[in-house]
């Protein structure tokens, strides 16, 4: 029954955050001179309003999810990854490449370019956790600034290289990858991929080795009290090694699943402006790093963006709503932390973290 509990508790949290943010919605349309039922309505249409709109909502959502898991565990260890912008950007790249260049049969150069994915968002956020073991960098500086590292490096790898110049558009990016090599699509003509199951058998694992190995307990154990942690003989410095590259490892699969299973190459800045990394990284905040409760917050969050695009075509309320939305659930988030590090000081329990 506790387990229920717990899990209900990591779904509720999202959906109160949202309820709150579709409330300063409601004010914003008013003040605009919209209709706040039109306007929802429309909203609930572009997001779940067909069997199409739905599958491209969760087909959004999925590389949210993947990224969001991979913060949450390092969240959970009380390690600050913010990186998982630029280690989904060179999983992207690394599957991408490895998809067009590696031969074979297509199943195998599938797998194998997902491997590369992980491996290389795995080895760039281990990069980080290692800089900080070894010369004490600050986790949250390095692992941002990596990220333009990341962008700008994959930017002039398909800008140069590897830039395909087959096409009249001159734009930078890699060439097509075959279709043999492209994640299978789970309804016929619709965006949703293999990926999606992915990402959710991803969270289920992840919520089950937090609560039911030794090492997710020690991973819990390391981020709500460090000095306790260390007194029971759990090495920071290995716990968050092995951390970080689980983390980056998921941020890359997202990067991978993104390439192979909806863009089928790799396109400078199309990662980064859709925001899918820091969407994880939201919809990991409002769940309060909890696996199960991220991956609902992550289709939350997408509904919020597929939906704000149906407003925007059939009503005069413009895609802006959405934006007054996502900032209250940031002030929602921060609030949430603030109220926690006030509360903490006031018991003057400073061993804890904030996640």
């Amino acid at each position: 029954m506790s387990i229920i509990k717990q899990s209900l508790r990591g779904l509720i949290q999202p959906l109160i955050a949202v309820i709150i943010g579709l409330i300063a919605g409601a004010i914003a349309i008013l003040v605009v001179g919209g209709s706040v039922t039109e306007t929802y309505m429309e909203m609930w249409k572009g997001a779940f309003g067909s069997f199409y709109f739905t599958t491209n909502t969760l087909a959004r959502a999925t590389p949210i999810i993947l990224a969001g898991l991979g913060v949450a565990l390092a969240f959970r260890a009380g390690f600050f990854n913010m990186g998982a912008d630029g280690q989904m950007i060179l999983g992207g790249l690394s599957a991408a490449l490895t998809a067009i260049y590696l031969p074979g049969p297509g199943w195998l150069v599938l797998v194998v370019s997902i491997i590369a994915g992980i491996v290389t968002g795995g080895l760039w956020s281990f990069f980080a956790g290692w800089l900080d073991a070894k010369f004490g960098m600050n986790l949250l500086i390095t692992t941002l600034l990596l990220n333009y590292i990341a962008t700008l490096f994959a930017g002039y790898m398909v800008a140069y290289p590897f830039m395909d110049k087959t096409g009249s558009a001159a734009m930078a990016q890699s060439a097509m990858i075959d279709q043999s090599v492209w994640l299978p699509k789970l309804f016929q003509g619709m965006g949703l991929h293999a990926g999606f199951i992915i990402a959710i058998v991803a969270a289920v694992l992840l919520y089950f080795f937090m609560k039911k190995t030794v090492m997710g307990y020690e991973i819990r154990m390391l981020g709500n009290n460090p000095l306790f942690a260390s007194y029971g003989g759990v090495k920071r410095g290995r716990m968050m090694m092995i951390a970080m590259l689980v983390s980056g490892g998921l941020a890359g699969l997202a990067g991978a699943g993104e390439v192979l299973g909806t863009q089928y190459r790799f396109l400078d800045g199309s990662m980064t402006s859709a925001n899918y990394a820091w969407s994880g990284i939201m919809a990991t905040l409002l769940a309060n790093s909890h696996p199960i409760g991220t991956a609902v917050a992550a289709i939350l969050l997408a509904a919020l963006q597929t939906g704000a695009m149906g407003v925007e075509r059939n009503t005069d309320v413009p895609l802006e709503v959405a934006s007054v939305i996502q900032a209250v659930l940031t002030l929602f988030v921060s609030a949430k932390i603030g109220y926690a590090i006030w509360k903490r000081r006031k018991g003057k329990k400073t061993n804890g973290t904030t996640t």
